[in-house]
C-alpha cells in the first residue's frame, strides 16, 4: 500500500472542506485498478481534530507552519528539520498539497523535494520548476469562484484520484458521538456565536435576542462554544438556553450539530461540520470572503448578511467599516425566519441566488 501525504496546513473548517479530496486520494488511482492509499493528513495545531474525523485518514501530522498559521510562528531550522525527518521517517513516497486559490503549494513542496517525495502536485500561479511534478495553473480544472471542497478536489483529480464509486462528494466526518447526554430529549436548535476573526462575528446581543425569540417560538435552544468562549455562550444562552460552553471538544460537538434541527452560526468551523453530518445552516455570512467559495457545502442553507458590503473580498480579520454593517444589519427576526424556512425546507430566493448549489 502506498503512503500519500495529502497537506492542508490551515484550521478547522478548510480541513473538513478537503474531507473529498481525502477520501479521492485514499481511494487511489483508477489506472492502478483503485488499489487503496495509506493517507497521512498534514494539517496545522488548528486543524489536526478535524483531520482525526475525516474517513481515509490513516493518520494525522500536526505542523505549525510558518506562512499559514496567524499569528505565524518562528520559521526556524528546528521547525523545517521537524517536518523533513518526519517526511523521511515515514515512507511518504507522493503529496498532494491542498491550498486556496491565494496560497502557493511551493515552499511546502520544496520541504517535501528535500525530504525525499518522489511526486508532487499542486496548484500554483506561480513557475514551479522541479518543485511540482504535476502543476494546474488558473483555469485548469478550478477556478477563484468553485466552492473550496470542489476545488481541493479538483487537485486530487489531477493528481490521477477519483472518488470510490457511489461517493457523492459531500463533506463527511466519523465517529461522533450520540448527544443526548449532554442535550437531553427532544428538538433543538444549535446557536455558536463564536467565530476565528472578529469581521465574521455576529454582535453577541444580537445572538442573545435570536435565542429569546427561537424560544418564544417554542424551539429549545443549545449554545455551544470554546473554552475560551464561555463568557460569550453565557450572554447568549441567557436564562433559560442550554449553555455547553467550554463543555465539547470538536468530535463532540459534531454529536450535538448532528442531532439538531439548524445550527445558526457564522462562517466558521462548526459550519463545516454541520455540513459534514447533514446539519441545515443559517449562516451569518461576513463577505470578506466569497460566498460561493466558503459557504457550508452540499447542505440546505440559509445565507444571512450584506454580501455586496464595502468589505466585500477583503479577507480582513478585523472589520475595516465602521458599525460592521455587512452583519450587524441582520436582525434577530431575521435569523428566526431563515431558521424556520430550513425547517420547513424551503430557502429563500436571495440564499438560492447568492451561492451557486452544485
Amino acid at each position: 500500500m502506498t503512503r500519500v501525504l495529502a497537506a492542508r496546513l490551515d484550521s478547522v473548517g478548510d480541513v473538513l472542506l478537503a474531507g473529498p479530496a481525502v477520501r479521492a486520494i485514499a481511494n487511489g488511482r483508477r489506472a492502478d485498478g483503485g488499489a487503496p492509499n495509506d493517507v497521512v493528513l498534514l494539517c496545522g495545531p488548528q486543524g489536526d481534530a478535524a483531520g482525526s474525523l475525516l474517513p481515509g485518514v490513516s493518520d494525522v501530522y500536526s505542523w505549525a507552519c510558518p506562512w499559514i498559521i496567524n499569528p505565524a510562528p518562528p520559521a526556524t531550522t528546528e521547525t523545517v528539520d521537524r517536518l523533513v525527518t518526519f517526511i523521511r521517517n515515514s515512507r511518504i513516497t507522493e503529496a498532494v498539497i491542498l491550498t486556496s486559490f491565494h496560497q502557493s503549494p511551493l515552499p511546502l513542496a520544496l520541504l517535501l523535494r528535500l525530504a525525499g517525495v518522489r511526486r508532487i502536485t499542486g496548484a500554483s500561479v506561480d513557475y514551479a520548476g522541479s518543485l511540482l511534478d504535476v502543476r494546474l495553473r488558473p483555469g485548469e480544472d478550478f477556478s477563484e469562484d468553485r466552492p473550496e471542497a470542489e476545488r481541493a478536489l479538483g487537485i486530487a483529480r489531477t493528481a490521477g484520484f477519483t472518488l470510490p464509486p457511489g461517493d457523492d462528494g459531500r463533506l463527511r466526518i466519523r465517529d461522533y458521538p450520540d448527544p443526548r447526554d449532554l442535550v437531553g430529549e427532544g428538538a433543538y436548535i444549535v446557536v455558536h456565536p463564536g467565530s476565528s476573526a472578529p469581521s465574521r462575528a455576529w454582535p453577541p446581543l444580537h445572538h442573545a435576542a435570536a435565542v429569546e425569540l427561537l424560544e418564544g417560538a417554542g424551539h429549545r435552544v443549545v449554545v455551544t462554544g470554546g473554552p475560551g468562549e464561555t463568557s460569550l455562550t453565557a450572554t447568549v444562552a441567557g436564562p433559560s438556553g442550554l449553555d455547553l460552553g467550554g463543555r465539547t471538544d470538536l468530535r463532540t460537538l459534531a454529536g450535538v450539530i448532528a442531532g439538531a434541527g439548524a445550527l445558526v452560526t457564522g462562517n466558521t468551523g462548526p459550519a463545516h461540520l454541520a455540513a459534514a453530518v447533514g446539519t441545515p445552516v443559517a449562516c451569518l455570512f461576513s463577505p470578506v470572503v466569497p460566498a460561493s467559495r466558503w459557504a457550508p457545502y452540499g447542505v440546505q442553507l440559509e445565507l444571512l448578511g450584506d454580501q455586496s458590503a464595502p468589505c466585500k473580498l477583503s479577507r480582513a480579520r478585523e472589520c475595516p467599516v465602521p458599525g460592521h454593517p455587512c452583519l450587524a444589519s441582520v436582525s434577530p427576526e431575521q435569523v428566526v425566519d431563515a431558521v424556520e424556512r430550513l425547517l420547513s425546507g424551503v430557502s429563500s430566493l436571495s440564499t438560492r441566488r447568492e451561492v451557486r448549489h452544485q
